[in-house]
């Protein structure tokens, strides 16, 4: 038993090595200027992906060795308050144009005669092996295998809690096709599944629909090795009647006005709304609830739909925290609840 438990932590403590190591070689390139379309393509240093926008502070060691402390802990025993579930209705998942919020940042997504996922992870825990990381702490609202037919997901990023090797190899098996960032169609064919790599603003037209990759302001690796050696993205999927917006995983920055003039507006946005504590560390790659609306607002949203919050314990501030500053947010900027969504789990809505 105590062999188990060493092996444990030292699992862990390496995985926390890795997620810090990556937080603190962010390199970046001067910003982009909002009225002024981004540079074509993803900019490089040293044969690695950087984001278009200068971090201006650093936190102190000392600082992100305490969280993932933390979340060492809290992986063990969970805190209170994560996301609402409900009972899934495949009747109204049915239905099309729909959006169902698996968990995270993964829905399910029916638009114009196509379905797809975005980021699918449907395993317990975001990390390397199986008993690694963070643990889910609120079921996949649908299971994968109650899912109907997806013809094509998404990934934004390299995360564990955004790329999950299990549930990317489960959708091989189905034939689903992968649409990513460049660099990851490596990872998702050690899979066995069929990848489609995409630098920012390039697109591809897949099942009549048409795939934008979009700026984000983030990192990626999972190991030391690899640190940013594959892009990360956010996704617009054009339809005849419809466009969805995935921001996937980042920061807040001048690129998603950007996005807004280049493809705006959108129907649909899902924004990250949560692990944003402590600001020092996380503020450059996530955002609050309240830049999260402002990341809506830029691309020209008419609904914003809260994301990565309640599913997976990845930062300090309180599990039920986010929503509720969405909704206050989303209250003081006039913003009815018809144009800023909080689903539960499981919860299918027609858009």
């Amino acid at each position: 038993m105590g062999r188990t438990v060493l092996l444990i932590v030292t699992a862990v403590l390496a995985a926390v090595v890795i997620l810090w190591i990556g937080l603190i070689r962010r390199r970046s390139l001067p910003p982009v200027s909002a009225s002024v379309p981004a540079t074509d393509g993803a900019p490089r240093v040293d044969r690695r992906f950087a984001n278009r926008a200068e971090r201006v502070e650093w936190a102190p060691l000392s600082m992100g060795a305490g969280l993932w402390a933390r979340k060492i802990w809290t992986s063990v025993v969970p805190r209170s308050g994560a996301a609402l579930r409900a009972a899934y209705d495949s009747a109204a998942i049915a239905r099309n144009p729909s959006l169902t919020w698996i968990g995270h940042a993964t829905f399910l997504v029916r638009m114009d005669g196509v379905t797809f996922l975005t980021d699918p992870m449907f395993s317990d825990r975001a990390g390397p092996v199986r008993f690694v990381g963070p643990r889910r702490a609120v079921p996949p609202g649908v299971p994968l295998d109650a899912l109907p037919a997806v013809d094509f997901a998404l990934l934004s990023h390299d995360h564990y809690d955004h790329a999950d090797f299990a549930s990317v190899k489960r959708l091989a098996k189905r034939r689903v096709c992968v649409v990513v960032p460049l660099g990851l169609g490596e990872w998702v064919r050690r899979a066995g599944g069929e990848a489609i790599e995409l630098d920012w603003w390039q697109h591809i037209d897949l099942q009549g629909v048409r795939i934008y990759s979009v700026p984000a302001q983030h990192f990626s690796g999972r190991s030391p090795q690899d640190q940013d050696r594959r892009l990360w993205a956010g996704w617009i999927v054009a339809g005849p009647t419809r466009r969805f917006y995935h921001a996937g995983d980042t920061g807040y920055s001048a690129d998603f006005a950007a996005i807004g003039e280049r493809l705006g507006p959108v129907d649909v946005a899902t924004v990250p709304i949560g692990a944003y504590r402590p600001a020092e560390l996380m503020r450059f790659v996530h955002t609050t609830p309240e830049e999260a609306l402002r990341i809506g607002l830029d691309v020209r949203a008419r609904r914003i739909v809260a994301m990565h919050y309640g599913t997976f314990d990845l930062a300090d501030e309180p599990l039920d925290e986010p929503p509720q500053r969405f909704r206050a947010e989303a209250e003081r900027l006039g913003l009815e609840p018809d144009r800023a969504w909080i689903l539960n789990i499981g919860e299918t809505r027609e858009w």
